[in-house]
């Protein structure tokens, strides 16, 4: 995403109906809003933990990233 708060991002199309119910069933809140990025712009210096739950790379590697991946790339996310 260009219009990003971050150094380059990739929206993860999460959560998808499969994992709606099974966060239901459990009892639980899916999350959503979840992506992969770089740094955020307002904190280039590094500094702690910059993200709330997403997928958090350094800069260079979320620019190899989002240079190979393409809209509707499934994207798998293992524990």
């Amino acid at each position: 995403k260009s219009n990003s708060e971050f150094h380059q991002s990739i929206d993860v199309s999460y959560p998808n109906a499969d994992d709606v119910a099974r966060a239901r069933s459990l009892g639980k809140s899916p999350g959503g809003d979840i992506f992969i990025h770089g740094r955020p712009r307002k904190d280039r210096d590094g500094g702690r933990d910059w993200t709330a739950g997403c997928i958090a790379v350094k800069d260079r590697q979320i620019e190899e990233i989002y240079s190979m991946v393409r809209d509707g790339t499934p994207i798998l996310i293992k524990k």
